[in-house]
């Protein structure tokens, strides 16, 4: 399963990789928004929120998993707020010395985007990269959805009704959640953001 994707072995190619970047690309630009404006205040004060978070690092668990993620509820989680520049907010999330996830946050003209960007260790994109979606609507200031978009269900069929959350209760909780519309698959996992944690190396793929 896809939804907190983790490191895949093999599939290095590198013309394999450049077509699925180059797939990713189109299908971003087919469904690109002209660039991001005024967003609802409810969306303003939640990437507020978020970037008053740039440069710190806060240690998580997995708080539910279904089926059961016996490789998470076992790993040490840490989120790293490493870049916010602009429209775009980059968060590498690692999964004990796995470090081939970057959540990727953007503002557009219609709301704020989710995406996955997952490398391998030598940098070079997954075969499974890029899935993620937009809102539908402007939230709250703490918390967001994010609906799968179409690249993610030619990606990974059964995540077409994919919903992801991220909730931010500042100076508490910050929390990544999946669930799967139509099946019982879920996933939560809360970070603690009253003890920030050292921060953590780059992500793969990403400069020191």
């Amino acid at each position: 399963m896809h939804l907190v994707h983790p490191h895949a072995a093999g599939l290095h190619g590198i013309r394999f990789a450049a077509f699925i970047v180059a797939f990713a690309a189109c299908d971003t630009a087919s469904n690109r928004s002209e660039p991001a404006g005024t967003l609802p205040a409810a969306q303003e004060a939640f990437w507020s929120g978020l970037t008053s978070l740039c440069g710190r690092a806060f240690e998580g668990r997995v708080a539910e998993s279904v089926p059961p993620d016996s490789v998470m509820s076992r790993a040490t989680l840490v989120m790293h707020v490493r870049e916010c520049q602009g429209d775009t907010i980059r968060i590498p999330f690692h999964v004990g010395e796995n470090r081939s996830r970057t959540w990727v946050l953007t503002r557009t003209a219609s709301g704020l985007r989710l995406k996955h960007d997952h490398r391998h260790e030598d940098g070079v994109p997954d075969s499974v990269t890029l899935y993620g979606g937009d809102t539908h609507d402007a939230g709250t200031a703490d918390k967001q959805e994010f609906h799968a978009d179409s690249l993610t269900a030619s990606l990974i069929a059964t995540a077409r009704t994919n919903i992801w959350t991220i909730e931010l209760r500042p100076g508490r909780l910050f929390v990544y959640a999946l669930r799967r519309e139509g099946s019982d698959r879920r996933f939560r996992a809360e970070f603690d953001l009253t003890t920030p944690v050292t921060t953590p190396p780059a992500p793969w793929g990403a400069q020191p």
